[in-house]
C-alpha cells in the first residue's frame, strides 16, 4: 500500500509518499511560493541515495503545483511510481475539525462542507487545507481521501478544562472553547513514549512538550489528552517564535482605545510580531541562544521568559495528573536544543525531575531517556513524525 501525505498551506504543499509495507518514506518534498514570480520546489527520492531536485520556476496555483508533484513522483529520474494510480490513499493534514471531527475521517462532500464550516475557527489554515483536498480529489481520482485533524486528539479534554469562563451561550452558539493543536504530534510521541517505557498507552501519564516555532504542552492521563496549552486558536499558551502566548485579554481593547491600531492590527501583532521576535527581534532559537551567551540583554530576557512559561505549565500539569511517568520533549527545539532542555529541567527536583547532563548532550538521534538515575520521573526526547502518524491513521481507517 502506498499513501501520499499532504500538508497544504496558503502558498505551499508539503508532501511525503510512504510505502506502508514497512512504513518507509519513498519520496518527499516541499513546494513553496505558489503564486509568486519565482517558486521553490525541493524534491527528494529516498530510495536513490536521497537524490535531491530543486526547481525555481514559478507555480501559478495549487493544482499546477500538485500536477508538478505527480510528474516528479512518476518521472524515470526523480520518481518512485510508474503511474499516479499506484497511490492508494491520500492523507490530508487539516488544522481545525471543530467539534464535528473527533477522529480521522474519510472525505466525502458532506465532510468537505463540514470542514468549510470550521473556517471561522482557522481562517488562515482550513481554506488552504480545503484547496489541497479538492485538488487531490481531481488528480488522484482512484485514491481514498482521508482527513486527519490537528484538533482530534484533544477532544477528550473535559469541560472543566475546555470551557472558558464566558457566558455559556457563547459556547453553544459560537463554539468558543479550547480545541488545542499539534494533536497529531502529541499523540505520536505519547505512543512512542509508552513503547519506550514498555507500558500500554492506556495506563501511561505524560506531559508532552512540543517546541518548534509554534509550541504547545499537553497533559496526558491514561493515554488521553486532558488539557493542553493552545486554546480556541494556536495563539494561547506558551511563548512562541512570533506568537505571544498567554496575555491579559484586556490588552486588545487597551491598544485599540489608546493607539491607532484596529482589531486586525492587534491580531497581526499578537500572531506575527510578538513572542520571541517581539522581545528580542529574533525568532530562531539558535540565534537567540548564541546572542544571549554573547551578552545580548534582550535575547537573555526572551530566553528567560520562554523557559519560565514552559516551567509554569509543567508545574500546572503535574498538579492535575495523579502521577507522571515522564515528560517528553519533541519538535525542532525540543528535539535538538540541549540548552533549552537543560534550562527547562533546572531546579525541578521538587517535581522529581533530575536531568543527566551527559545523556542530554548525547548525539543519539532516536527516542531516548535523558534523566539521571536519581530522577523519580523519566525525561524523554522523542523525534516527532506527524507525517508518519497521518499515514498510519489513514491506513488504519481504510483497512
Amino acid at each position: 500500500m502506498k499513501i501520499l501525505v499532504i500538508n497544504t498551506g496558503s502558498s505551499s504543499i508539503k508532501y511525503q509518499l510512504f510505502s506502508m509495507d514497512n512504513n518507509r518514506v519513498l519520496a518527499a518534498g516541499n513546494l513553496e511560493k505558489i503564486g509568486e514570480p519565482e517558486g521553490l520546489h525541493t524534491h527528494e527520492v529516498l530510495d536513490k541515495g536521497e537524490q535531491k531536485t530543486v526547481l525555481y520556476d514559478p507555480v501559478q496555483d495549487h493544482e499546477t503545483g500538485m500536477n508538478r508533484i505527480v510528474s516528479l513522483l512518476t518521472d524515470a529520474e526523480t520518481g518512485v511510481l510508474k503511474d499516479k494510480s499506484e497511490v492508494d490513499a491520500v492523507g490530508h493534514r487539516v488544522v481545525h475539525g471543530g467539534e464535528a471531527f473527533k477522529a480521522p475521517t474519510l472525505i466525502d462532500q458532506a465532510v468537505l462542507e463540514a470542514i468549510k464550516e470550521n473556517i471561522p475557527l482557522a481562517p488562515l489554515h482550513n481554506p488552504a487545507n480545503i484547496v489541497g483536498i479538492e485538488t487531490s480529489q481531481k488528480i488522484f481520482t482512484d485514491a481514498v481521501q482521508v482527513a486527519v485533524f490537528d484538533t482530534a486528539f484533544h477532544h477528550t479534554i473535559p469541560p472543566k478544562a475546555h470551557l472558558y469562563a464566558l457566558p455559556y451561550e457563547l459556547y453553544t452558539s459560537m463554539k468558543i472553547r479550547r480545541y488545542g493543536f499539534h494533536g497529531t504530534s502529541h499523540h505520536y510521541v505519547a505512543q512512542t513514549a509508552a513503547d519506550l517505557l514498555s507500558k500500554p498507552l492506556e495506563s501511561t501519564n505524560l506531559i508532552t512538550i512540543h517546541l518548534g516555532n509554534g509550541g504547545s504542552i499537553t497533559a496526558i492521563e491514561k493515554g488521553k489528552s486532558i488539557d493542553t496549552s493552545m486554546g480556541m486558536t494556536p495563539l494561547e499558551g506558551l511563548i512562541m517564535g512570533t506568537r505571544s502566548g498567554d496575555v491579559d485579554p484586556a490588552i486588545h481593547s487597551y491598544l485599540i482605545r489608546n493607539s491607532d491600531m484596529n482589531i486586525e492590527d492587534v491580531d497581526a501583532v499578537l500572531n506575527k510580531n510578538s513572542g520571541l521576535k517581539g522581545i528580542c527581534g529574533r525568532n530562531d532559537m539558535r540565534e537567540i541562544l548564541t546572542a544571549a551567551k554573547n551578552g545580548d540583554g534582550k535575547a537573555k530576557t526572551a530566553l528567560d521568559m520562554y523557559v519560565y512559561r514552559i516551567k509554569k505549565y509543567i508545574g500546572a500539569y503535574f498538579a492535575i495528573l495523579t502521577t507522571v511517568d515522564a515528560i517528553v520533549f519533541t519538535a525542532g527545539i525540543g528535539e535538538h536544543s540541549t540548552d533549552i532542555r537543560e534550562y527547562v529541567c533546572d531546579n525541578l527536583q521538587n517535581l522529581g525531575l533530575i536531568l543527566d547532563k551527559t545523556r542530554n548532550v548525547s548525539v543519539e538521534k532516536g527516542p531516548r531517556q535523558i534523566q539521571s538515575d536519581l530522577s523519580k520521573t523519566k525525561i524523554l526526547v522523542i523525534p516527532t513524525n506527524e507525517e508518519l502518524k497521518i499515514a498510519l491513521e489513514t491506513k488504519k481507517l481504510i483497512e
